[in-house]
């Protein structure tokens, strides 16, 4: 239960920043967008951290943890908010949403995580639920260079996924996400030229709009998605994400007025059946001494 809470907080508050990103961009230039963004979230772990002091990470994981907050903050936000200049909101969902699907073969590579063929049925049963969402938000494709962009969001938070998960051992998710959200800031600050003149000019919206998106798409949802992360494999987590576009859609109706054709919902179904396939019956049991392979082909329900 308290896995599925963390995930379904952080899918709400995710799913909404497909949007928010649009009316931020509304006012802003894309660097500008990143950056106010991350001053926010990291203004949230400051203000926490003055109330309840975070210790400072070991010497020995500095460079990990920078890394990583290269790969999960830099890369991931500034590749996504500059290719959603043009590319439409629904490719990028559809995009972003191939991240269970690297997460999935990177965790197999790395982290010895492994599926049930039924596992990766529900992954390749999952993208085609996207799909169809994609095609039913009226954006249909837009694979040009920008949409590269979309991709090396996917891989790089794919490998931040993963990669961040034997950290949990050592520190809570809270300290986690604010270090990552720290060291990946800097990075950012790469953008500040103008971004004073930027904030007076751009419109009430498209500010508050950046403020929003950093405070709960960025650091409240990070460290729920960390939770999520510290109590259940990676692989199974991530397959969540499909989910994704379908709130994005509605989220996007209700905030921006776009209506979403029925088809979209059809592949939210579909998208959400590979999700429970995945979670259900996508783990391989280990066999234990006395036990054959053949008796557990499938797994057991993994209800964590």
């Amino acid at each position: 239960m308290k896995t599925f809470l963390a995930v379904a907080v952080t899918l709400l508050f995710w799913s909404s920043a497909f949007a928010g990103i649009k009316v931020g961009l509304a006012g802003y230039r894309p660097g500008h967008v990143v950056l106010l963004r991350f001053l926010s979230a990291s203004a949230v772990f400051i203000l926490y951290a003055c109330v309840k002091p975070i210790r400072l990470p070991d010497k020995k994981d500095i460079g990990k943890i920078f890394g990583l907050s290269l790969l999960g903050i830099t890369i991931y936000h500034g590749a996504l908010t500059f290719g959603e200049v043009v590319v439409p909101a629904g490719t990028a969902s559809l995009l972003i949403a191939t991240v269970p699907a690297f997460t999935a073969v990177f965790s197999y590579i790395f982290l010895k995580e492994k599926l049930t063929r039924l596992g990766w049925s529900g992954i390749a049963f999952g993208f085609a639920g996207v799909t169809m969402i994609t095609l039913g938000s009226g954006k249909g494709f837009a694979f040009a260079t920008d949409a590269l962009l979309i991709i090396v969001s996917a891989v790089s938070t794919s490998l931040f996924f993963i990669f961040q998960k034997p950290l949990f051992s050592r520190y809570s998710a809270l300290e986690l996400t604010a270090y990552f959200t720290w060291f990946g800031t800097i990075p950012l600050l790469i953008f500040s030229p103008g971004l004073i003149k930027a904030v007076a000019d751009a419109p009430l919206a498209s500010t508050w709009s950046c403020i929003y998106i950093g405070v709960f798409p960025a650091a409240v949802a990070y460290v729920t998605w960390a939770i999520a992360l510290s109590t259940a494999p990676a692989s199974l987590v991530a397959t969540g994400l499909y989910i994704n576009p379908l709130l994005a859609i509605l989220v996007a109706w209700v905030w921006l007025g776009e209506l979403p054709h029925p088809i979209a919902f059809l592949g939210g179904g579909i998208a959400l059946a590979g999700v429970l396939l995945v979670n259900f019956y996508g783990k391989q049991r280990v066999v234990k001494p006395g036990e054959t392979q053949a008796n557990h082909t499938v797994s057991t329900p993994d209800c964590t």
